[in-house]
């Protein structure tokens, strides 16, 4: 019963803000006309390049990130802290600035391409996979592998019979959920990609805004939303077994002593340095006005001479991504919080209330913001103009990864701790809030900062919820990508860097905070 209480609230605001505008999306498409889209030769081209490059971009992220997940979470290593920050900070940062930052350190010709976009999205998951793969790793027990070298296996054997099929859940989660967040790409794609190889994401856009073909939108929509829920479930179900791992007792870490632990720990400090020069490269490039060194493009963008609605003055765009980002945030961690509460209370059904509080994840941004937009126009209340829609949008994006970083902390707490709190006298809510309270607050605390930092980042849904005279810097960023000149391009990346340096401020904060706690 209380888990069926605490899902009320996540699971009817979903219902209400998500399902209600996908649902008007797809009854504007209901026509004989509306899955005509399917049998176009150009759809299958877009979904075929849409698989291929999250695809190559998902194995290369895993493939780079597990020898530095074995350095950082098995071996002794130097700047292990500051390594691993530089190499799980990227996952929060905004798409549209890292994309801008890889459009400024790659050569001319790799822009528009696949390699371009791979690299950019390796940028953003490597992190990801270290993050939940290191978690498992660190916690397996090492007599496991004493035990096999004794019976003579060799390291690779050792690793192939022993360490791999403990890890293989955490690998498979952590790729699931890469394949999921390079399939439904937008801003790196919308820098980084070519009009003539548009993925879905791009493609929904471009016919609800250019061509205005909402029916074809609603199909591709659609089908988007099928395969990635696929990868929900099956993530969902991975990381369940991954929370059982986790309860195995960790070994201390080793010292490097054979070829292969030295090449590991090269490789991370060199994934680690590569990592940086895309942001060194946005910083620099945002500092070039022609062929000196200056602060012109800062001046640009903090004292406009334009007159048009391009030419905002950053003052005003930084103070509306702040008031936005500051309301998703609350509604994020309200809504995340409870979430994890009542998958981790649900039993029988934790898996597809789990599924189901993580669906906005599954939907596009740009289907997020469009079935608002929807709503907003031909629903019981004309809400257009109405500032809350932005960051509703935003919260919807952000709040399911709220609860993926609470989840697996509420999974791991004994349950016989609340029995015990409740024979001292204490009753259930207060039974729940000495124990898993206690130990959720911290971790709370981290998530309303990435909850953050992903608002202020947040770029589809906003394009189409944003009024035009109230842009976030993501949106005022790609308005000045669209228009033509060198002073509009280094603007953008001065506008790229102010970004940056808040969700870095805005991170740093809230990881103070987490430690006082």
């Amino acid at each position: 019963m209380r888990s069926r209480g605490l899902a009320v609230a996540p699971v009817s605001v979903v219902a209400l803000f998500l399902l209600v505008p996908v649902i008007a999306v797809l009854i504007a498409g209901v026509r004989p006309d509306s899955l005509h889209v399917l049998s176009e030769s150009r759809t299958w081209r877009v979904v075929g390049f849409t698989a291929l490059q999250a695809l190559l971009s998902t194995v290369v992220s895993v493939a780079l990130a597990l020898p530095a997940t074995y350095a950082l979470y098995r071996l002794r290593l130097r700047l292990r802290r500051l390594t691993l920050a530089v190499l799980t900070v990227p996952f929060v940062l905004p798409t549209v600035v890292v994309g801008l930052a890889f459009r400024a350190l790659l050569p001319e010709n790799l822009n528009g391409t696949l390699t371009a976009i791979i690299l950019a999205h390796a940028f953003f998951n490597v992190g990801l996979v270290v993050r939940v793969v290191g978690g498992v790793w660190s916690r397996l027990d090492g007599r496991m592998q004493d035990v096999g070298r004794t019976l003579g296996m060799t390291p690779f054997n050792v690793f192939r019979r022993v360490t791999l099929p403990y890890l293989r859940p955490a690998i498979l989660a952590s790729t699931a959920l890469v394949a999921m967040f390079t399939f439904t790409s937008f801003g790196v794609i919308m820098v980084l990609g070519s009009p003539a190889q548009p993925t879905i994401e791009v493609e929904i856009y471009r016919r609800t805004t250019q061509i205005l073909d909402i029916p074809a939108a609603a199909g591709l929509a659609l089908l988007q939303l099928v395969v990635v829920v696929v990868a929900l479930i099956w993530s969902a179900a991975l990381q369940r077994r991954t929370a059982m791992l986790m309860r195995q007792s960790s070994a201390p870490p080793l010292r490097a002593s054979s070829t292969v632990d030295r090449l590991c720990v090269l490789w991370t400090y060199l994934l680690a340095l590569a990592l940086t020069l895309p942001v060194v490269a946005l910083i620099l490039r945002s500092l070039r006005a022609g062929d000196q060194w200056s602060l012109q493009r800062y001046q640009q963008i903090f004292a406009p001479s334009g007159g048009t609605t391009r030419d905002i003055d950053a003052f005003s765009i930084v103070t509306t991504s702040l008031r936005y980002a500051a309301l998703a945030t609350v509604l994020a961690v309200v809504l995340g919080v409870l979430g994890a509460m009542a998958v981790q209370l649900a039993t029988r059904r934790g898996v597809t209330l789990e599924a189901t509080l993580l669906l906005p994840l599954g939907v596009s941004a740009v289907t997020i913001g469009f079935g608002l937009l929807l709503v907003s126009i031909h629903g019981p209340v004309d809400l257009r103009g109405w500032s809350f829609l932005v960051p509703l949008g935003q919260a919807l994006v952000a709040a399911p990864l709220v609860m993926m970083l609470l989840l697996p902390i509420l999974r791991s707490i004994d349950p016989r701790l609340r029995y015990v709190a409740s024979t001292l006298g204490a009753g259930p809510l207060k039974a729940w809030w000495a124990v898993d309270g206690r130990l959720i607050g911290r971790a709370t605390v981290g998530a309303a900062g990435l909850a953050c930092a992903v608002s202020l980042g947040e770029f589809g849904a906003t394009a189409f919820l944003a009024r035009v005279d109230e842009p976030t810097i993501p949106l005022q960023i790609v308005r000045l990508l669209g228009r033509p000149g060198e002073a509009n391009f280094g603007s953008a990346t001065a506008l790229a860097v102010v970004l940056l340096t808040i969700t870095a401020v805005v991170l740093t904060a809230t990881d103070r905070g987490r430690k006082q706690w």
